[in-house]
């Protein structure tokens, strides 16, 4: 399973590795891939999407509502 996450303020590789590194450590993801061009990052497994959205806002970046 996977889910597709709008995210703003990402603009560089540093943006992807700190994303990539909160996301990957929460139970249930199996890979992450950030899309800068797209704004948009897929989380493929079984997280809950609150902690997906929280580790991502703790990073430093905007999730889309």
């Amino acid at each position: 399973m996977s889910m597709v996450i709008e995210v703003s303020g990402m603009t560089c590789g540093h943006c992807v590795s700190a994303i990539t590194s909160a996301v990957s450590a929460l139970p249930g993801v199996t890979g992450v891939d950030v899309d800068l061009q797209a704004g948009s990052v897929r989380i493929e497994g079984t997280p809950d999407a609150g902690a997906v959205t929280a580790a991502i806002e703790d990073a430093g970046y905007d999730v889309a509502a």
